[in-house]
């Protein structure tokens, strides 16, 4: 398992029991989001595992070819509403990246029914195409400010051991990076599927705001006592 993405790992305890899975956006790195471990009030929850994965250096289309950390590449028109036009092969590239980082948790004693896929924007659409894909049943995928990636394909591809597994949602109704119309949509398309997801809007930018945090927080408390 020499390949698997770099990442920050963060434990609550000793011996965890359940492990968070945690994506960044665009451009930034696994250290974007460890700050949040801290605000988020999880006592009472058993020991977790919080893994920030480094997504990969490539180029990317909208910020003139230039190398960043991206899960993908991002082109113009797939920020005007046209998820389908999403870099396929990037897409599915990353899905396999986290993939691994869910198998090696197996080996490490946390089963995949106890694994929860966490991202913002890029990385919440990783989480989603990822967690609702995985073949094995996952405690729960959280998706923020971001949309379903690949949803031509998602039918076909959709796996039945997650149709039932915990989904929260949440975006900034002011964002301009990814319109909320976007993420509305793909929350709209998943609840019409009958998936359990949970939603909430906030009056934000592309960004996370401290409501939506105790939001989180809450979420995850009821999915880490489940």
């Amino acid at each position: 398992m020499s390949n698997l993405l770099e990442a920050i790992e963060i434990q609550t305890g000793k011996q965890p029991e359940l492990s968070v899975i945690w994506m960044h956006g665009l451009g930034a790195d696994g250290n974007d989001f460890v700050p949040i471990v801290n605000e988020l009030d999880l006592s009472g929850t058993p020991a977790v595992r919080f893994i920030f994965p480094h997504a990969p250096m490539r180029a990317v289309t909208i910020n003139n070819g230039y190398v960043m950390r991206a899960w993908y590449d991002v082109s113009p028109s797939d920020l005007m509403g046209n998820s389908r036009r999403a870099d396929e092969r990037g897409v599915r590239e990353s899905q396999a990246q986290i993939e691994a980082l869910i198998d090696r948790e197996a080996t490490r004693g946390i089963a995949t029914q106890r694994v929860i896929l966490a991202g913002f924007s890029q990385g919440g659409a990783i989480a989603l195409q990822t967690g609702l894909r995985y073949a094995q049943t996952l405690a729960g995928i959280m998706a923020l400010s971001t949309y379903l990636p690949l949803a031509d394909s998602f039918s076909r591809e959709a796996a039945p051991a997650n149709r039932a597994t915990p989904i929260f949602m949440a975006h900034g109704t002011f964002d301009p990076v990814v319109p909320y119309a976007m993420g509305a949509g793909s929350m709209t398309f998943l609840t019409g599927l009958g998936y359990r997801l949970e939603w909430h809007d906030y009056p934000m930018q592309h960004s996370v705001c401290i409501e939506e945090i105790r939001d989180i927080g809450n979420w995850l408390r009821n999915v880490l006592k489940a």
